[in-house]
């Protein structure tokens, strides 16, 4: 692959993983709009990965102390422990798209990868999240996650197996509707992401072992590294962005960018 692109798309994969604005829906926009070819699953997989280290990195008291919950104190049962309790929280809101995620692998998602779709999640999900941002309470915190509360999440979460959608967009969507602080929200989000990731980059493993291409390889590789860097600076200004602020800017940017790529696909 030229480099150029590589680090386009790293780049482009990086800060937009964790941002509500649909990576995945950026990563298809990158060929669409340019004389590059498509890049294929396996490189948006790399580069996913690489982002999935700025997460661990991001959040590594917050995993260390559900690592820790995971191995001690069953006598209080599976919920008895906070740390725990969150484990078995997103273990619950993970299996919805992990169940569809292997649905749509049979079924394929190709036809997916279109200039109007991407227009329209965009645009319309944009949408969604502004009114949940803003007409929602913003008082509730993931020690108040329950069960119910979860797989409302994970069930949202499907939905971002839509180009342009943003699974970060939709969970956090979700967890708005539901009354959560915009920086609680935004976590448990890219909690979220970690197990997600996880399988996709095993399947990408595994794909590039049978496959032995070395040069998909290297790619991978240095798509990874990129992402994994612009991935933790966009986390570090989106957190202290919230701390303060809504998602307005990022709902503002979507619907206008849902509205340029309505004009390209519909205009001829």
């Amino acid at each position: 692959m030229d480099l150029l692109q590589l680090v386009v798309l790293a780049v482009v994969q990086g800060i937009t993983e964790f941002l509500p604005i649909s990576s995945s829906g950026h990563l298809v926009l990158v060929p669409l709009l340019t004389d590059w070819p498509d890049q294929g699953l396996r490189i948006d997989v790399a580069v996913h990965v690489g982002s999935l280290g700025a997460v661990v990195l991001y959040l590594w008291r917050d995993i260390g102390q559900m690592l820790g919950g995971a191995f001690t104190g069953w006598d209080q049962g599976p919920m008895g422990q906070p740390a725990r309790r969150l484990v078995v929280l997103i273990a619950i809101a993970t299996l919805p798209v992990i169940a569809a995620g292997v649905a749509l692998s049979v079924i394929g998602t190709d036809g997916l990868r279109r200039l109007d779709v991407i227009a329209w999640t965009m645009l319309g999900f944009g949408v969604l999240l502004y009114v949940a941002d803003q007409r929602c309470r913003n008082d509730r915190r993931l020690e108040s996650l329950g069960v119910g509360g979860a797989l409302i999440i994970g069930l949202a979460q499907i939905l971002a197996l839509i180009p342009g959608t943003s699974r970060a967009g939709i969970t956090i969507t979700a967890a708005r509707w539901l009354g959560y602080e915009r920086t609680e929200a935004a976590r448990f989000s890219m909690l979220l992401s970690i197990p997600t990731i996880l399988a996709a980059g095993g399947l990408l493993a595994k794909d590039l072992y049978e496959l032995g291409e070395l040069a998909v390889t290297q790619d991978a590789a240095i798509g990874a590294l990129l992402a994994f860097v612009s991935a933790f600076v966009a986390i570090v200004l989106m957190m202290r962005w919230l701390r303060n602020a809504s998602y307005t800017p990022f709902v503002v940017y979507r619907v206008v960018l849902g509205l340029i790529l309505l004009a390209l696909a519909y205009g001829g």
